[in-house]
């Protein structure tokens, strides 16, 4: 049965890499892992589908979230952040790439719209990085960075999310950690993200790289736009930090986006005729992320109720020993293929921890070295992966003009960058803590 999970793994990279769309792709991986289980094809479907609740409520957040950034679009507050960056930025690539690390890392904390702001924000700056001649996968790689490292190391907004939920993991199995520790635990492995970007920007995606040929971007124009910081722009800062704080109190990306939304309109920065333009544009910028975070812990719920994860792990477990080199090298690997699989960070989480914390107690681990671990494994995939909102998020963006590959230009680039320094970053966490 251990076999199970790195094949269907693999048929869902290699399809992704062949082109074939993300979504089919998770499909025939999912379906594909409950024909070599024994069951039927209508049997794996059915437990597909079951999976998919586990997600719910984050994807109802992503369509939410998406109306909120449409919303916030409406005012013209991004395009005054947009010409801000050509006045400023304008030949100077490399401070242009960290900056958009920057504002990337402010969507997960500040304000929590995740990776709603990709496709208001990125799309507008697409000629000026053809002139600039700016390789797009150093900010495909900005971008995920953005996206990642920030709940790794900061336990505010989705971090608290990832934190909290590695730490009640880790009780649940039967191992007692703080949240502070669980912080603690995970800078090193964050440190490893910064060095992974540091190399994206200033090595491998330096040199000028000649522009694609295609069609041209949306609001490519809009240097020539004249739009001044006025009322509404105040009010949309309002909702935005008003989002921010519901969303702190009640621990929930639904009520905070809510929140944002119903103060746009009550505070009439967007009028309330435009109300199901601005819910409809939303569902369309971000209704094939959500359906993908859908169908992805379909996936890992086939491969879970088969036993298929469990076997892997029992069969790893098997031959490792006491080593904890060797133990930390072979958890992180398997996690790895569980969170490529499954796309998703943190629904990753709960299923790495049952299975890592009794042998991280067993084998002598600290707290902090298996809150590492988890929280490692659980974050390694998710930049790389076909089916993450880490990569799909960016490639959103980045592909309006039609110049941007998915896998090519997103998930390659990003599983080097970042999933290579937060293994060994994670490997040395595991053992030093």
């Amino acid at each position: 049965m251990a076999w199970i999970v790195v094949l269907s793994v693999l048929i869902m990279i290699g399809l992704s890499l062949a082109r074939v769309p993300v979504i089919i792709a998770i499909l025939a991986a999912g379906l594909s892992a409950g024909l070599m289980a024994g069951l039927s094809l209508s049997e794996a479907l059915q437990l597909l589908v079951e999976g998919m609740d586990q997600q719910l409520a984050t994807s109802l957040s992503y369509i939410l979230l998406g109306a909120f950034a449409v919303a916030i679009s409406y005012t013209g507050i991004t395009t005054v952040l947009v010409r801000s960056l050509i006045r400023v930025l304008t030949g100077k690539r490399t401070m242009l790439v960290l900056v958009i690390a920057g504002i990337a890392s402010l969507s997960q904390n500040v304000v929590p719209v995740h990776i709603a702001f990709i496709p208001i924000l990125i799309p507008p700056l697409l000629k000026l990085f053809d002139q600039m001649k700016l390789d797009r996968r150093a900010v495909a790689t900005a971008l995920t960075f953005g996206l990642k490292a920030p709940y790794i190391m900061i336990p505010v907004g989705y971090g608290f999310i990832f934190h909290e939920t590695i730490a009640k993991s880790m009780e649940n199995n039967g191992a007692s950690i703080t949240m502070d520790q669980v912080t603690l635990s995970l800078l090193i492995p964050g440190a490893g993200m910064i060095i992974g970007l540091l190399i994206a920007i200033f090595i491998t995606y330096r040199k000028p790289k000649q522009p694609i040929q295609g069609s041209e971007p949306i609001s490519a124009n809009i240097e020539k736009e004249t739009i001044v910081f006025n009322r509404k722009h105040w009010f949309t800062l309002i909702a935005i930090i008003a989002a921010l704080v519901v969303q702190i109190i009640t621990d929930s990306l639904i009520i905070g986006a809510l929140t944002g939304l119903v103060l746009m309109f009550a505070l009439s920065v967007v009028p309330f005729k435009q109300g199901e333009r601005v819910v409809t544009d939303g569902i369309s910028m971000m209704g094939t992320i959500a359906f993908v975070m859908l169908i992805a812990p379909g996936f890992g719920h086939v491969l879970e109720v088969t036993g298929s994860v469990s076997a892997l792990v029992e069969s790893s477990s098997a031959i490792l020993g006491n080593n904890k080199p060797f133990i930390a090298l072979v958890l992180l690997v398997v996690g790895l293929l569980i969170t490529m699989g499954i796309g998703s960070s943190f629904a990753t989480i709960p299923i790495i921890a049952a299975l890592y914390v009794p042998i991280c107690i067993a084998t002598g681990f600290s707290p902090l070295a298996t809150a590492a671990l988890i929280g490692t494994a659980g974050a390694l995939g998710d930049a790389g992966s076909p089916a993450s909102d880490s990569t799909l998020g960016p490639t959103s963006g980045l592909n309006a003009d039609g110049k941007h590959h998915h896998i090519w230009d997103t998930c390659v680039p990003t599983f080097i960058h970042f999933n290579i320094p937060l293994f060994i970053c994670g490997w040395i966490a595991a053992l030093v803590l």
